[in-house]
């Protein structure tokens, strides 16, 4: 995998290649979301205040289903956010055998602050250390929990524990925002034309998105719990580092993670059918 870290820095080349990928991605996202279709946002007031205006040091994970290849950047195009400025724009996990593939790609997805991630890698692969990282330095990083585009209309999928172990490893506790969106599976369907996706966004659809509030997580509680609730529990650690990245063994991270990201996802799949349910009425 071609990774280019060093595309990633903010000063590589005084940040001007940077600059410009993330003006041109944002003004095709503006596009896409207002110009071809119809983007309707509820509660965006919530995203732009912690996008712009956290305390310092504080970072800032968003966390999304998953509907179509175009969510990330698109989602971040509706009117009145701040998505060409680059200091600004979103890190986001993104799959290397999509985003990654060659030289090309790889420079342009890094220079579009994309990390990165290997499916079916793990959650301590190498670069979920430099996701940590930007957290560290109180960035914004969306994640894609699900791991997968699913189209169907259908309960939120199992989240791997990814973005859970994030939460949990994080030097400070992000503010862990939840979205739900609709209607990009209509504007980048999977299974378009010989089952294969379109080459071009299709237009005049309706794009709905909608922000949650903030969810809260006690780490250092929900640590001790895990601790308690896996003193029975052994696993094989198969594939799991012989260190403890959280200060628990394996039995008790599983345990941990588990219950993040199933408080994440019963969040998100309230949201979604809360949101389905109002565009039935208002349709």
């Amino acid at each position: 995998m071609t990774t280019m870290k060093w595309a990633a820095r903010a000063d590589h080349l005084g940040g001007i290649p940077r600059e410009m990928v993330i003006k041109a991605v944002g003004a095709f996202a503006k596009a896409v979301a207002n110009l071809l279709n119809t983007t309707t946002v509820y509660n965006a007031e919530t995203l732009l205040r912690h996008v712009r205006n956290r305390p310092p040091g504080v970072p800032l994970l968003t966390v999304s289903n998953h509907m179509s290849t175009l969510d990330d950047p698109v989602m971040w195009g509706f009117k009145g956010f701040p998505i060409t400025d680059a200091n600004l724009a979103r890190w986001v996990l993104a799959a290397e055998d999509i985003c990654f593939k060659n030289v090309v790609l790889s420079y342009f997805f890094r220079l579009g602050k994309c990390i990165p991630i290997t499916r079916g890698g793990g959650i301590y692969q190498e670069n979920m250390n430099e996701a940590l990282d930007r957290l560290a330095e109180g960035a914004w990083l969306h994640t894609f929990p699900e791991g997968k585009v699913c189209q169907e209309d259908a309960p939120i999928c199992r989240l791997k524990w990814g973005t859970a172990s994030l939460i949990a490893r994080a030097p400070v506790t992000p503010i862990v925002l939840p979205i739900v969106h609709h209607g990009f599976e209509k504007v980048m369907p999977e299974k378009y034309m010989f089952g294969r996706r379109p080459l071009l966004p299709l237009f005049n659809r309706d794009i709905t998105i909608v922000i949650g509030e903030p969810i809260t997580f006690d780490v250092p509680e929900l640590k001790q719990k895990a601790i308690e609730a896996s003193r029975y529990l052994s696993y094989s650690h198969a594939g799991w580092p012989n260190t403890t990245p959280c200060g628990l063994n394996e039995a008790a991270q599983r345990c941990l993670y588990t219950t993040i990201s199933e408080q994440i996802q019963n969040i998100l799949e309230k949201m979604r059918r809360s949101s389905k349910s109002c565009l039935k009425t208002m349709n």
